[in-house]
């Protein structure tokens, strides 16, 4: 069975940055926002479905999905939302098992957003939160996506509080500081979840 750590951390909090650092290390990295972008490619069944649920103006000019306004919609339909995590999670969950299965290297490191919010930690061996100040993930969000403040603020609203996830976690990487300071805590890390994907294998 392969050693997972969980990523996890809210909107703006710099998990790429992080799960990039891990990657230059050599770590296997399994993106579950990746891989929820891949399932609904223009031709896929999935876009498809979307498509026939919210019209035209859910597609872009060359096929692609609109996302931010099929954010809009699951931010102020209850209902469209739960529609659509009924539709994408079991697609997202077998192309998340087919990755895990032909990863390679001691652990996995599985970035995954909504953790907490889809109960999908006890899925993992270990937690890992990247953390930063709830002022620190709104403006970067802004510099980032170019949507307004209310916006962010509803959707740090519909996530895991900051003290849901570091109740949770194994490890916690602060990102509010330097550059250097997130490499010099990845290589420990990264040394750590080698020694216990190791001992993992050797109990197994």
């Amino acid at each position: 069975m392969r050693y997972i750590v969980a990523l996890t951390g809210g909107i703006g909090s710099g998990k790429s940055t992080v799960a990039n650092a891990f990657a230059e290390l050599g770590a296997t990295i399994v993106d579950a926002d990746v891989i929820a972008r891949r399932v609904v490619e223009p031709g896929s069944e999935a876009l498809r479905a979307i498509h026939a649920r919210f019209g035209d103006d859910i597609l872009l000019a060359d096929g692609a999905l609109n996302r931010p306004l099929l954010r809009r919609h699951i931010f102020s339909s209850p209902r469209d939302k739960a529609w659509l995590n009924a539709l994408l999670h079991p697609l997202i969950a077998r192309e998340t098992k087919q990755c895990m299965a032909n990863a390679t290297g001691d652990y996995v490191l599985w970035v995954v957003p909504l953790l907490l919010e889809n109960n999908l930690q006890s899925q993992a061996d270990r937690v890992l939160v990247v953390d930063v100040e709830p002022e620190v993930q709104i403006q970067r969000t802004l510099r980032r996506d170019g949507i307004d403040r209310g916006q962010i603020e509803n959707i740090l609203a519909a996530q895991a509080t900051r003290e849901q996830r570091l109740a949770c976690a194994d490890d916690i990487i602060d990102n509010s500081g330097r550059p250097d300071e997130i490499t010099a805590n990845v290589a420990r890390l990264h040394r750590c979840y080698h020694q216990l994907a190791t001992s993992a294998t050797r109990q197994d």
